[in-house]
């Protein structure tokens, strides 16, 4: 069986991720790395999510450290971007890359990430990302299809998973 490492943004968009890669013969670890997310209530609320997640699943998580400050000092200059600008292509590599790092270092057969399951987001994009950074390494998925954003909102209301209103970072809380 094959071990996938999959970046996990929140609990909820991980929740029908993670039964599409089961379904396709793959055993799940969830990472939550996520410094962009802002405040830091706001990021204690979505890892606490994604450890109710890990019992309700059965899978592995690694909980990454919160690294805020690099998270803005990335982002320096581009934070009058709007969503789905230069600064998110920013953030969802920082993350994708940091992922691939750990699926490397820990011999993982692969990795993915559950950004694809948001219409907010373009999967094409995070997928071509995917690839750049680990090539072969990366398994390109559009989780959104086949209703996955539908059916992930209907598990999450299932389970009373917590649900954000906003991106995460602190750009996407003003107008």
């Amino acid at each position: 069986m094959k071990k996938v490492l999959l970046h996990i943004c929140c609990g909820v968009c991980a929740l029908h991720a993670i039964d599409r890669l089961k379904e396709d013969g793959f055993l799940v670890w969830g990472l939550f790395f996520n410094p962009n997310i802002y405040p830091h209530q706001e990021y204690q609320k979505r890892l606490d999510s994604c450890r109710c997640l890990k019992d309700l699943k059965s899978i592995e998580l690694i909980e990454e450290q919160y690294l805020a400050q690099d998270w803005l000092d990335l982002c320096q200059g581009f934070e009058k971007e709007p969503e789905n600008g230069r600064r998110c292509l920013l953030c969802y590599a920082m993350r994708l890359e940091r992922t691939y790092e750990l699926a490397k270092a820990s011999k993982f057969d692969c990795f993915t990430t559950t950004l694809t399951i948001s219409p907010h987001k373009n999967s094409r994009i995070i997928n071509e990302m995917g690839n750049k950074i680990g090539g072969d390494y990366f398994l390109a998925c559009d989780f959104k299809k086949e209703d996955g954003f539908k059916k992930t909102i209907e598990l999450a209301k299932q389970n009373n998973f917590y649900r954000q209103n906003y991106c995460g970072c602190v750009y996407s809380l003003t107008p």
